[in-house]
């Protein structure tokens, strides 16, 4: 399967979100990428339903929506209308089967997001429920962090598991995804990079997607 890209708006000027996401478009990204902080699971606030909703309103691109949040059970009814997928973490829920419930009975794709300290082994009853696998690179709450290069180990046991049971559900990578990393990651087993800072921290945007699709092509 070829690589997609999704960006993660985090990283762009505010001021500008409409032309920045046309921008991104036009540089042929596959996905729109959304963290949703609330300060308490990460130390960081980012945005909220509005945002969500120009989003919604300006792309039809698939919509992964990050739930970066304690209790992520109580946030989804708030997100679902405008996204395609929604991810939450397992480390801040206890009901991880109820919040995969509600995401698949609202009509959207689930996926699980794991912190770079947590086992992959934790989620292994839950992988053939999810859509998408979001393994975080590095400990969420800023952008512009370094990829940690232990996560290329367990994206290939991610991998693993998933061809041993058959499953089909996608491996996403976030954070510290670079043009200059792109190629070991996706060898190691990734579908999907989000690229926040490496996108919107260049000087072009077209050139630097280029770069991490043909890296990997």
């Amino acid at each position: 399967m070829k690589v997609r890209i999704s960006a993660s708006i985090l990283d762009c000027d505010f001021t500008r979100l409409g032309q920045e996401l046309n921008a991104v478009l036009d540089a042929g990204v596959d996905a729109i990428h959304l963290d949703i902080m609330d300060g308490h699971f990460v130390p960081n606030l980012s945005f909220g339903t509005p945002i969500v909703q120009a989003v919604r309103r300006t792309v039809s691109l698939p919509i992964y929506t990050h739930l970066m949040v304690i209790e992520p059970e109580k946030m989804i009814p708030r997100f679902v209308s405008h996204s395609d997928y929604l991810i939450f973490h397992i480390e801040a829920t206890s009901q991880p089967e109820n919040c995969i419930a509600a995401i698949r009975n609202s009509g959207r794709l689930p996926g699980i997001s794991l912190n770079p300290d947590t086992p992959v082994e934790r989620i292994i009853p839950l992988l053939s429920h999810l859509e998408d696998v979001l393994l975080m690179s590095v400990f969420p709450g800023f952008g512009g962090q370094q990829f940690i290069p232990e996560s290329l180990n367990r994206i290939t046991h991610l991998a693993e598991l998933r061809r041993e049971s058959g499953l089909s559900y996608t491996i996403s990578v976030d954070g510290g995804v670079t043009p200059a990393n792109a190629h070991d990651i996706v060898r190691a087993g990734a579908d999907i990079l989000v690229a926040g800072s490496a996108i919107f921290r260049s000087s072009s945007y077209r050139e630097t997607v280029r770069a991490l699709r043909c890296l990997n092509s």
